[in-house]
């Protein structure tokens, strides 16, 4: 396995970029999802072109204590968060070209986004936070 593709499921390499990162964009995904093993290498690649974000590649069944109180219905599911604020979760087409728009738009327009961020996460919790999950179990 690659260094990058380590890097985004290795949960002490992912707690140290947020330490000074703002930024989670995470792909929510499952080992036996045939799409999400196709869209991993693309998703991976995509961190270079956002380098100032931590991107991280959860299982939700190898990472269940960090999800539980969610849920994952499709594949993949995103989530980009900013600080504590989910400006994104939820099911997108494994097309990193409009993953690449998306943080493109809402890193452009953080303020704005993180006033609408509610209209883009419908699912999650409102105390919920996967940051604050992955810096806090260490």
């Amino acid at each position: 396995m690659s260094t990058i593709l380590n890097n985004t499921e290795d949960l002490a390499h992912i707690r140290g970029e947020l330490q000074h990162k703002p930024w989670l964009v995470a792909c929510l995904c499952a080992a036996w999802c045939n799409t999400c093993g196709d869209y991993r290498a693309a998703f991976d690649a995509l961190r270079a072109q956002h380098a100032d974000k931590c991107f991280a590649w959860l299982d939700i069944e190898d990472q269940a204590h960090l999800v539980d109180e969610i849920d994952v219905e499709n594949f993949p599911t995103i989530l980009i968060q900013h600080g504590d604020h989910i400006l994104f979760f939820g099911t997108m087409l494994p097309d990193v070209k409009q993953l690449h728009r998306l943080i493109s738009s809402l890193s452009e327009n953080t303020e704005q986004s993180i006033s609408h961020g509610k209209l883009l996460n419908q699912g999650t919790p409102k105390d919920w936070s996967l940051r604050r999950l992955l810096l806090e179990n260490l």
